[in-house]
């Protein structure tokens, strides 16, 4: 909540990774970050976290994973499967997990979630585009999965994506439906309550959870 931007390895240290988190649009995106680390730019694109690559400064939209200014335009970021849940589900699920340390050095409550009612309340604070095409509470929770194609365009995306509304999944059970050529799956996880996109073999798809308002202003009809 408070550290939008964290560099870490994986479980077996064979990959650097950062694991990135907006609280402005709840949205939690994994990638690779090879030699290179990641930080938080201190600037806002469509309401939601700009990172930056310190090995050369491009920015990069978090919700897209894709680099907006500087060298690296239109780059993607390797994007790596994580979702958002809370830690005792995950470790009731997965015992043996390594955890981040709140032993920062800051003197902050890192059980307090520090945004009073935004969470739940109806306001964007700053200007997203296309919400005119929402048609959920714009706080309300999704998942969406996204794959940039080989276009060229600066500073927006282009290619697939599909969204999952986490009320109509803890309903149905799971969806089926059609992605860049294929079908996968989206399920509801009981235990961990949250959403969970994968192949239909069960191989775990990069996804991100967000707030409603996000998906149209980020994957909308401009």
């Amino acid at each position: 909540m408070y550290h939008n931007v964290v560099c870490c390895h994986s479980p077996k240290d064979t990959v650097n990774l950062s694991i990135s988190y907006c609280p402005l649009c709840d949205t939690i995106v994994a990638f690779e970050r090879d030699n290179s680390t990641y930080g938080v730019s201190g600037k806002l694109y469509r309401s939601c976290l700009v990172m930056y690559d310190r090995a050369d400064d491009t920015l990069y939209s978090q919700p897209w994973a894709l680099g907006v200014i500087g060298s690296q335009v239109n780059r993607s970021l390797t994007k790596i499967p994580a979702i958002k849940t809370t830690l005792g589900a995950w470790l009731a699920k997965y015992p043996d997990s390594k955890i981040l340390s709140t032993d920062t050095g800051h003197n902050r409550d890192y059980l307090r979630y520090p945004y009073g009612d935004y969470y739940t309340n109806e306001r964007i604070i700053f200007p997203v585009p296309n919400q005119n095409q929402l048609q959920l509470h714009p706080k309300a929770i999704v998942s969406y999965i996204w794959q940039a194609d080989k276009q060229k365009p600066h500073n927006q995306f282009s290619g697939v994506s599909h969204q999952f509304v986490h009320d109509e999944l803890q309903q149905q059970g799971k969806q089926v439906v059609e992605f860049a050529g294929r079908q996968i799956r989206a399920s509801w996880d009981k235990q961990l309550q949250t959403v969970v996109v994968e192949e239909l073999d069960g191989t775990p798809l990069p996804s991100s959870t967000a707030f409603a308002f996000v998906y149209p202003g980020f994957f909308g009809k401009e």
